[in-house]
C-alpha cells in the first residue's frame, strides 16, 4: 500500500512539473521529431555514396600498368645504404646470418670485407709511420748474397743515410734490403722494413726495428711514397721494377713531388735504357727520357748525397 502511494506521488510529480512547463515540453519534443528525419536521410546518403563508390570500382578495370609503375621490381629491401629490389634481395639478412650456430667462414672472403681489411692496413701503416721524420727508401733484390760488393755497398748506404738522422726503409726482406737495415741499425738509426705476405720469401729481417707486414702490395708500395723523400734503386728484380717503375710514373704525372730517384749500378740498368731509348721511344710510346728524372751511379756516396737532396733540413 506505501509502494503505490509512493509511485502515485512520484508519477503526480512528474505530472505536475509537465503541466508546470508545457511550452518547454512542447519545444524539446518538436526538436526531436525534426531530428530523426535528419538522421535517416544522413544515413541514407552515406549509404547511396557507399553503393555508388562500390559500383564504380566494380566497374573500373585495374590498369596492369599503374601496377608497374607504382612498384615494377616488387618489394624493396634495404641492407644499409644499399637498396636491393626484386631478384637482387637476399634470402636471408645480415642478422639472421650473424646469430646462426656453426656458420662458416666464407664471408670473410667477400669483396665488402676485402675492403675493411684493406682500410685497415691503410690505417695501421700511417698510424705506425706518421711520426718517422724524413726517410729514404732502398730498394733491391732479396737474393743478393752477403759476400757480393752490392751487398756491401747497400749496407754503407743505410749507414751514411742513418748518420744524418734520416730514416731507411726498405721492404724488410734479406739481400739488399737486409744490407740496408743493417747498416741503419748499426748505426743507430731508424731501419724500417715493410714486409710483404709471399709463401717463399723469409720474414722480416733481423736488422729492422720498426716493422711492418702487408697482404697488400698496393698498400706497401703506398706507405713507401708517402714516407720517402728520396729512392735508391739497387739490382732487383720484379719487384723492384714493379717498385722503380710506379714510383717513376707518379713522379713524370706529377702525382707526388719530385722524388730524386737514383739508380745504383751503371752497368745493370744500361740495358734498361737502352731499351728505352731504342724500341720504346722509337715506337713512339713515350717521350724522350727526362735526364732530372733519374740518376745513375757507381757511387754509394753519391747515391746517397743525391737521395737526400730533397730533404729540407
Amino acid at each position: 500500500m506505501a509502494k503505490k502511494q509512493k509511485k502515485s506521488k512520484k508519477n503526480g510529480g512528474k505530472k505536475a512539473a509537465e503541466a508546470k512547463n508545457p511550452a518547454e515540453a512542447a519545444s524539446q519534443s518538436a526538436v526531436v521529431d525534426d531530428m530523426e528525419p535528419l538522421e535517416a536521410t544522413a544515413a541514407n546518403d552515406t549509404a547511396t555514396l557507399e553503393a555508388e563508390t562500390a559500383t564504380e570500382a566494380a566497374a573500373t578495370p585495374v590498369n596492369p600498368v599503374d601496377l608497374e609503375e607504382a612498384s615494377p621490381l616488387g618489394d624493396t629491401y634495404h641492407r644499409g645504404p644499399v637498396i636491393l629490389r626484386g631478384q637482387m634481395i637476399p634470402p636471408d639478412n645480415t642478422t639472421a646470418n650473424l646469430l646462426k650456430p656453426d656458420q662458416n667462414t666464407d664471408w670473410l672472403h667477400m669483396d665488402p670485407w676485402r675492403v675493411l681489411r684493406i682500410q685497415s692496413e691503410f690505417v695501421d701503416g700511417f698510424g705506425a709511420l706518421a711520426e718517422l721524420g724524413p726517410a729514404v727508401s732502398i730498394f733491391g733484390s732479396a737474393r743478393t748474397q752477403r759476400t757480393e760488393s752490392i751487398y756491401k755497398a747497400a749496407r754503407r748506404m743505410g749507414s751514411q743515410i742513418a748518420k744524418r738522422n734520416i730514416a731507411v726503409i726498405t721492404g724488410g726482406g734479406p739481400g739488399i734490403m737486409e744490407a740496408a737495415n743493417r747498416g741503419a741499425a748499426l748505426a743507430g738509426g731508424k731501419s724500417v722494413g715493410l714486409g710483404i705476405e709471399l709463401p717463399h720469401e723469409q720474414g722480416l729481417n733481423q736488422w729492422v726495428n720498426l716493422g711492418m707486414s702487408f697482404r697488400y702490395f698496393f698498400v706497401r708500395k703506398t706507405m713507401f711514397v708517402k714516407y720517402s723523400s728520396g729512392v735508391i734503386v739497387c739490382p732487383g728484380g720484379f719487384g723492384t721494377l714493379d717498385e722503380m717503375f710506379e714510383l717513376l710514373t707518379l713522379v713524370q704525372t706529377h702525382k707526388v713531388a719530385n722524388i730524386p730517384v737514383v739508380l745504383y749500378g751503371k752497368e745493370y740498368w744500361q740495358g734498361l735504357f737502352d731499351w728505352l731509348n731504342g724500341p720504346v721511344a722509337e715506337h713512339g710510346m713515350i717521350s724522350t727520357i727526362d735526364p732530372k728524372l733519374v740518376t745513375v751511379t757507381d757511387d754509394a756516396d753519391e747515391a746517397v748525397d743525391v737521395a737526400v737532396s730533397a730533404i729540407v733540413r
